[in-house]
């Protein structure tokens, strides 16, 4: 497997992403970026990315924040994540610009990119999903944050499809959000999905993490379900990849 770092550009912010591949195989690939949850790239989102390199795509961990910016402590990260909350035309330019260097590489199929995200990657990926970029066929948020932005949506319907896994009790994301993310994504017309785990709340997919007082804590159930329903999302999706959602004049069915 190739692995490396390369260092991209949004606006006069300096970006560092990791990119892993095959490089046996030949030929365009479909790419497959992981957005990371708040406290930035970590080894947890780079892993992923060659989790994807395993299953003969391109895989390609972003980064939100800068070149070598991380958080250390839930202070630190929440004020790390707090611009892009506030200003989520900034979180669009910035998760563009990955989708930007993706589409570059010469063993990516431009026209088969998809985005994973967790917690504030899940948000990120969603607002990419309602931008309607060209080339990003489908993303999955993994309890992620799912409140709308007020930025002006893309093509409607929405044409890309959308995953969302989600834990019931998650304190974050309280169920009357999830109830307006439905609607949302219903009203868009897009080709939506959401699995839902009882009694599980936040992280449910991060080995480390073990608070359940503050509902986040690891479950390799979740975690393996959720593993077999992104698999499946994005061998359909990337198989599916001719399929113009844009030219459908009624909502998804």
């Amino acid at each position: 497997m190739h692995t490396e770092f390369i260092d991209y550009a949004e606006g006069e912010a300096t970006l560092e992403g990791y990119i892993a591949f095959d490089p046996s195989k030949s030929g365009p690939r479909p790419a497959v970026i992981v957005s990371h949850a708040w406290a930035g790239q970590d080894d947890f989102s780079r892993k992923y990315a060659e989790r994807f390199a395993d299953h003969g795509y391109l895989g390609f961990a972003l980064d939100m924040y800068g070149k070598g910016v991380r958080g250390s402590s839930p202070e630190q990260n929440a004020k790390l994540m707090e611009p892009f909350v506030k200003d989520r035309a900034l979180l669009l330019r910035r998760i563009a610009a990955a989708v930007h260097t993706v589409k570059q590489h010469d063993k990516v199929d431009r026209h088969r990119i998809a985005a994973i995200g967790f917690c504030f990657g899940g948000m990120c990926v969603l607002d990419l999903a309602r931008a309607g970029i060209d080339g990003v066929v489908g993303v999955v948020s993994i309890h992620g944050l799912l409140g709308p932005n007020s930025v002006k949506p893309g093509p409607r319907p929405m044409r890309t499809r959308v995953l969302a896994c989600h834990g019931y009790n998650d304190p974050m994301v309280q169920p009357d959000e999830v109830e307006a993310f439905a609607r949302e994504m219903t009203d868009a017309g897009t080709d939506w999905t959401m699995m839902m785990f009882g009694h599980r709340g936040h992280a449910f997919t991060h080995p480390e993490v073990n608070n359940p007082q503050g509902g986040m804590r690891y479950c390799e159930r979740a975690e393996g379900r959720t593993l077999a329903a992104m698999d499946h999302f994005l061998k359909e999706c990337f198989a599916d990849r001719q399929v113009d959602m844009g030219s459908v004049s009624k909502p998804w069915k």
